[in-house]
């Protein structure tokens, strides 16, 4: 029997709430623990009933949403979080990221693309099959560029060949494509990728998308300040 995708929803509007609950529930296979009104709640619902998928509103009362992602991911085991938000420009979305957020979406998401990411994210991988984590990480990047002074140790860590796997996850590639590129096989990439998380100590593909930038291995487009 298949277990359920269990999730945690957290907006301060009820209406949005329900709606999510509504689409999820009827998706099959996933189902809504618990829902949340503030940051405070979503934090105690999180943790007394440890869901794989926390949906957390980045605009919540009486703890912002930022900040109450860093306590939910500070638990152990932690779920998966993905930010909520009506615009995509905040920029509490990469710092939440850099928290360990899995990714974000918009609240105007289409229902298909609502399911398929809560199912991503419960998966273990990171929302970037869309450019805009990518071009939401380049734009805040471009504006505060990175401090290089740590990026000899940071990529000294890794094999040539890790490194080469490494910036290919930042331009976005799946492990079928670095296969492709690097004429190896697709496992291969596979044990590289774990190696490469576990090195950066980074919880998932986004966070390691996001140190590449920061270490500067990758740098931000041209013109990449506005989205």
């Amino acid at each position: 029997m298949t277990t359920s995708v269990r999730v945690v929803v957290a907006d301060d509007q009820a209406l949005v709430r329900a709606g999510f609950r509504a689409i999820l529930e009827t998706a099959g296979g996933i189902e809504v623990v618990a829902e949340a009104a503030t940051g405070e709640e979503a934090v105690t619902e999180a943790r007394r009933h440890r869901p794989d998928v926390v949906l957390l509103d980045i605009q919540m009362p009486r703890l912002d949403g930022l900040d109450a992602a860093r306590r939910i991911l500070a638990t152990s085991p932690a779920p998966r979080v993905i930010m909520l938000t009506t615009f995509d420009l905040d920029e509490y979305l990469y710092e939440s990221m850099r928290a360990g957020a899995s990714g974000f979406l918009v609240k105007d998401t289409p229902r298909e693309q609502l399911i398929a990411a809560v199912r991503t994210v419960a998966a273990g991988d990171a929302l970037l099959s869309s450019s805009v984590s990518r071009r939401l990480i380049e734009r805040f990047l471009s504006v505060e560029p990175a401090d290089l002074s740590s990026a000899e140790g940071v990529r000294g860590s890794l094999s040539p060949r890790e490194t080469d796997v490494w910036r290919a996850m930042a331009r976005g590639l799946s492990n079928a494509e670095i296969a492709g590129e690097l004429f190896v096989a697709e496992s291969t990439v596979k044990t590289h990728v774990a190696r490469v998380l576990a090195k950066l100590g980074a919880r998932d593909r986004l966070q390691a998308v996001i140190r590449a930038y920061e270490s500067g291995l990758v740098r931000p487009s041209p013109g990449s300040t506005t989205l």
